[in-house]
């Protein structure tokens, strides 16, 4: 990894976290709802796990995993 990704990986992720709180809150929302749009519930689901597999990555790759 070089300095510019040093610098910019922590702040993608910060971004990408936001994004999946946002995205929860929204999602939150939708179904509380008297008639949710389950299409775009279902839209806002996917997006939501796609964010969370994107943070794991971007995690993995700030904190390398150390074998001990």
């Amino acid at each position: 990894m070089n300095d510019d990704e040093d610098r910019e990986l922590p702040a993608e992720l910060a971004r990408l976290q936001q994004d999946h709180r946002d995205l929860d809150a929204a999602i939150d929302a939708l179904q509380r709802s008297p008639a949710p749009d389950l299409l775009r519930l279902q839209r806002l689901k996917k997006r939501k796990l796609q964010l969370r597999d994107r943070i794991s990555i971007i995690s993995d790759q700030i904190t390398p995993d150390i074998i001990a």
